[in-house]
């Protein structure tokens, strides 16, 4: 694997590239895609008989009024009756559709949810992310941000289509039903034919622009109030699993300021949410109260003229409103099209960030050189060459001699605090990209990184030994076996147990349960750093005999600063901070 820096013209490009189409295609042409185009297809087929009856239903209540202005008794029951059964079809049709609908948006976000998780933690994209600050809050983007795209996307795509295809059927209505206008201007007749067609549509794009002008900051204004909501939540998540760290440390003022301060974030930007939403709901009330009485006053001059009856009024002004509505789709979908854009800009900026070949820092003086290169390479032992570290705004740190480590040897990384250890370590792992040189490590070698405080995973007590291996990988006796080992015998019979681990077990008894994860996974290659700083010296140094005993094999480089560890290595990794002078230089 080779980190290299990409210009600002590639990250640029692939920006460009990331479109809401790019977002939607990929599953409609997947493994899923017959199940998704079958059931696309179904609620398209339910939505034009929705149509189907309303157009039915519009040419039912010119009949119905008509017979209750002539007050023909005969007549009544049969509309009822009619009625009925075009109602009861209407139900069973939204019902099955909604129902559809429902399972084809969660099919969309399960298929997305896998895709982004495997992109997200695939190459260690989760991790540079965290690193460099890329992108706030992934969590909530793979968890919401995706479940809001699917459905809105569904429901924005599938209105759409309705509507059409209603605008469509009701024009041609209203065009018939409506007739010609005929006005005098310089004395002279024009007749202006399917004229209420035309007020239904300059009607609505009027409105639409108006609300275009009042109701665009909320895009941006939205997208702010997904990123506060999800930093306070996290505030709210982080000092939950920090509880005990923060009560002894009583810090509970603290945190309480800390919160206040991530919700007024929250209060600010929702005030500015208030102040356009109002803005915006008003223009709203203000177009459907007018769309009550417009058409009835559009329509007045040729009914008083006695140019239809009650019931094609009463029918034309239906029609009047549902083309208006089919005309009006942008305004009555605005806030969902706000909040999908907002959505949206919040995908495309993961995406870009997960698949961008740029780091944060690339143009600076860390990598200008073209970065640490981490090769893989047929041999049996792990070499460095010319290797300097340096912190991602590109201040050197520190350079590493040269050296080989062979299977079965055992290195001492000494040096003090911040002189660059632990970065050492990442750059080992393929971690750190910042600074220059190479790495040169066996293919087919199994690596393990065991950092101070290891990871363990809220579940079964065997899961969280045996991670990141299944828990079936191994028998519940070896597991056994590794933890009476590794004085652990309290948790022999706790093996099924799920708990928040981290929590239960001591800061000493996490570090002995990754000694026995190491004794399980009997690794090639170990690297411990400062992995065993919360034990007593003689649970350290029984840890480190059965590493020795164990892993014969196995090349060993600790990171410590304990010199009763010296013992148990033979060579030593002196690392010192760069002078001033030569950072200076």
């Amino acid at each position: 694997m080779t980190n290299q820096p990409a210009s600002a013209t590639p990250d640029q490009n692939e920006h460009q590239k990331i479109t809401a189409w790019s977002l939607i295609k990929p599953y409609w042409v997947s493994e899923e895609r017959w199940v998704a185009w079958g059931l696309l297809v179904a609620i398209i087929v339910m939505n034009l008989l929705v149509v189907w009856i309303n157009v039915r239903l519009n040419g039912w209540s010119a009949e119905f009024y008509n017979a209750l202005q002539a007050k023909d008794v005969k007549r009544f029951p049969p509309l009822l009756v009619t009625f009925t059964e075009l109602a009861f079809g209407f139900i069973i049709l939204a019902v099955y559709g909604r129902y559809l609908r429902q399972m084809l948006g969660f099919r969309w976000r399960q298929w997305l949810t896998n895709r982004f998780l495997n992109e997200w933690l695939g190459k260690g994209a989760f991790y540079r992310i965290e690193r460099d600050r890329l992108a706030d809050n992934p969590d909530q983007r793979i968890s919401d941000d995706l479940q809001s795209f699917a459905t809105s996307t569904l429901s924005l795509t599938l209105d759409l289509l309705s509507t059409v295809v209603t605008l469509v059927s009701f024009i041609t209505i209203l065009w018939t039903l409506a007739g010609a206008l005929t006005v005098t201007l310089g004395g002279h007749p024009l007749a202006i034919p399917g004229y209420m067609v035309w007020a239904a549509a300059l009607y609505a794009v009027f409105g639409s622009f108006v609300i275009q002008k009042v109701g665009h900051p909320l895009v941006s204004i939205n997208y702010q109030q997904q990123k506060v909501e999800a930093d306070f939540r996290f505030g709210l998540i982080r000092l939950r699993e920090n509880a005990e760290q923060i009560a002894l440390y009583d810090g509970m003022d603290t945190e309480r300021s800390n919160a206040q301060g991530l919700f007024q974030h929250i209060r600010e930007n929702w005030w500015r949410v208030m102040k356009y939403t109002k803005r915006l709901t008003f223009v709203l009330s203000f177009y459907g109260q007018i769309a009550i009485i417009f058409p009835l006053v559009v329509a007045a001059p040729r009914y008083f003229a006695g140019a239809f009856t009650f019931g094609v009024l009463m029918q034309i002004s239906q029609a009047f409103g549902t083309v208006s509505d089919s005309f009006s789709w942008f305004i009555n979908s605005y806030s969902t099209l706000v909040e999908w854009r907002a959505t949206v800009n919040r995908l495309r900026e993961f995406v870009r960030v997960v698949h961008s070949p740029r780091l944060k820092e690339s143009v600076s003086p860390a990598t200008e050189h073209g970065g640490i290169n981490l090769h893989f390479v047929d041999s049996n032992e792990l070499a460095t060459e010319h290797l300097k570290l340096s912190l991602p705004n590109g201040t050197p740190l520190s350079e590493v001699r040269d050296i080989a480590i062979k299977p079965g040897s055992r290195w001492l990384v000494r040096g003090p605090s911040g002189a660059g250890k632990s970065t050492l370590m990442r750059a080992l792992a393929g971690l750190w990209p910042f600074g220059e040189g190479s790495i040169d490590a066996p293919v087919d070698a199994r690596m393990m990184f065991i950092p101070q405080q290891s990871y363990l995973p809220i579940g079964t007590l065997k899961a969280a030994l045996t991670y990141p291996s299944p828990a079936d990988d191994y028998s519940d006796e070896d597991c056994r076996e590794a933890l009476r080992a590794c004085r652990l015998e309290d948790y022999v019979d706790r093996l099924g147990e799920s708990a928040h681990w981290t929590r239960v077990l001591s800061p000493g008894e996490q570090q002995r349960l990754a000694g026995a994860r190491v004794l399980l996974h009997k690794p090639d290659y170990l690297f411990l750093d400062e992995a065993t700083s919360a034990l007593d010296p003689d649970n350290e140094g029984r840890l480190y005999k059965l590493f020795v005993e164990r892993l014969p094999k196995a090349a060993i480089v600790s990171v410590a600063h304990r010199e009763s560890l010296e013992a148990y290595h033979h060579e030593t990794l002196e690392i010192e901070r760069m002078p001033e002078e030569r950072v200076a230089a």
